[in-house]
């Protein structure tokens, strides 16, 4: 599996596969048809097929994990950097209110780092670091939490 922007497959993940290939390697040498190894392995058998094919011609070692498709763009440094960035909110960046959007997240980092993300790809990446989408609370200037909270324990049982 790829995935857009540099994510992937984590170490543990492709340790797992690898495992599942090499196990189907074993099954292979013993004769089983794809269709019952695939039933043993729990996976599709389209991808016994391939994997019986680079067997046959690269043995168990053309099975062996590659590595990971693709290295993150952001490091954890720079993805570190890019909070800092964010911390100083959207005005420090030219925009006149102070609501991110991926979009503007985007922008910050070609302009910062010189990378290329596509939206989708900015989500992807807040995502693995921890983040996620929030809708801004939009409460008038003259709420008062203290004159709600005693509305709804005195005032609110009895209109019920």
């Amino acid at each position: 599996m790829r995935y857009a922007q540099g994510g992937g497959l984590t170490a543990e993940r492709r340790a797992f596969r690898e495992g599942l290939r090499m196990r189907a390697a074993d099954l292979f040498g013993q004769g089983r048809s794809s269709a019952e190894i695939a039933k043993e392995l729990r996976i599709s058998e389209r991808s016994v097929q391939r994997w019986r094919k680079a067997w046959a011609d690269g043995g168990p070692r053309a099975l062996r994990s590659k590595g990971p498709a693709a290295l993150p763009r952001l490091s954890d440094e720079l993805f570190a950097v890019l909070e800092q960035e964010l911390a100083r909110g959207p005005a420090a960046h030219g925009w006149p209110d102070q609501k991110w959007t991926l979009e503007r997240i985007r922008s910050v980092i070609g302009r910062r780092f010189h990378k290329s993300y596509t939206v989708q790809g900015v989500y992807y990446l807040l995502r693995r670091h921890g983040w996620s989408c929030r809708m801004p609370a939009r409460r008038a200037v003259e709420h008062d939490e203290d004159a709600v909270a005693g509305w709804v324990k005195g005032t609110w049982p009895q209109a019920e």
